[in-house]
């Protein structure tokens, strides 16, 4: 079945395709991880996006049943080099074609995915189509250029009521910006008593449910569009601990008067060096962002960086200075990926712990 991948400067990419037979438009980006193509096609931040894998042959130990970030992918498309023809593990339940075909996602392979990604690492992010004619390449190109993919994508991927995931332990509310399952797990494995709400809530709300500590969690799109959220944040970090992740570190920064930008092709992979400016220490990282904190705009806040990716210097942590909040643009959870930064969920339950006994001995 022969199928094309358009992009928006008018490049035409053949080849063949796989997955759903339909036709799709996102923004064209790229992840450098080895392993974990069934984690980043549930991935929620990438909503709306079309993912090449860097990786030549995706789909040799097909999909299984465990390892979803999330029941419903919102990826727009996969592009690769090679589909495995006959996949094969234990665990595995289906082949990833046929996945995709369930979930209405198109693939397209046989595409020199080396050079794609040349182009968007010169260019940047590129919106592109993945379709069945490569006829009237302009009259797509245009319409291309009209789409803005992202925009409003939280709202679609954001738990529209809220849900428990009980435990015995400390209660935890997590605020679902397009939440991976892995952060989930990472609480469970604390025994924490989670609430789950959706992106929209207001400070009273999450504060009527007695909060131990609030997650600020991943998500899609442009964090300057999550103006209610920020001022949401703004309100409960003076009242409870706060730990964002990835989305919910840049929606943090928004509450504390940072700002974001959007960067040329962003982070997408498992092999993130960051260094923890407190010990120099350097943590591999898991990645799944196209913006990031404009480090400029902290210095007169109540914000104080902790952690930078060392190939290009983007803020990766942040802490608050007169609150107990912090947040890490890279993902702990690490669903695939290296599990150096895991303990920054112990270092939340100390958080609370603390400030529990801090509320203790003052009410006493």
């Amino acid at each position: 079945m022969k199928r094309y991948l358009i992009l928006e400067d008018g490049t035409v990419y053949p080849g063949e395709g796989f997955g759903a037979d339909t036709l799709t438009v996102g923004e064209v980006v790229f992840t450098t991880g080895m392993v974990g193509y069934q984690e980043a096609i549930t991935d929620q931040s990438y909503a709306n996006q079309i993912l090449v894998f860097t990786n030549p042959l995706i789909g040799n130990y097909g999909i299984n049943s465990e390892d979803n970030e999330t029941l419903q992918p919102q990826i727009k498309g996969v592009i690769c080099h090679q589909v495995a023809r006959v996949p094969s593990n234990w665990r595995m339940t289906e082949a990833l074609p046929s996945f995709l075909t369930k979930h209405h996602i198109p693939g397209i392979q046989g595409i020199d995915t080396r050079e794609l990604v040349q182009k968007i690492r010169q260019h940047g992010t590129l919106r592109g189509t993945i379709t069945d004619s490569a006829a009237n390449v302009s009259k797509v190109v245009e319409e291309l250029k009209q789409a803005i993919p992202t925009k409003g994508i939280i709202s679609k991927v954001s738990t529209k009521q809220a849900y428990v995931n009980p435990g015995l332990q400390r209660n935890v509310v997590v605020i679902d910006f397009g939440m991976k399952t892995s952060i989930l797990r990472e609480l469970n494995k604390r025994d924490c008593n989670v609430t789950v709400l959706p992106a929209n809530v207001t400070a009273r709300q999450v504060m009527d449910l007695h909060p131990d500590g609030v997650l600020l969690s991943n998500g899609p799109g442009d964090p300057s569009e999550m103006t209610s959220a920020a001022a949401m944040v703004a309100k409960i970090e003076q009242q409870v601990p706060v730990f964002g992740i990835c989305m919910g570190h840049q929606v943090f920064a928004l509450a504390n008067g940072a700002k974001t930008y959007k960067m040329k092709f962003g982070h997408r992979g498992f092999n993130h060096p960051v260094r923890d400016l407190a010990t120099s220490k350097i943590a591999f990282t898991s990645q799944n962002h196209g913006f990031a904190v404009d480090p400029s705009s902290i210095v007169d806040s109540d914000l104080r960086i902790t952690h930078i990716e060392i190939n290009d210097g983007t803020v990766e942590g942040l802490v608050h200075i007169k609150y107990p909040a912090f947040s890490v643009q890279f993902h702990p959870d690490a669903a695939p990926g290296p599990h150096d930064a895991a303990a920054l969920f112990d270092k939340f339950m100390k958080m609370i712990d603390d400030h529990k006994e801090v509320q203790t001995y003052a009410e006493a």
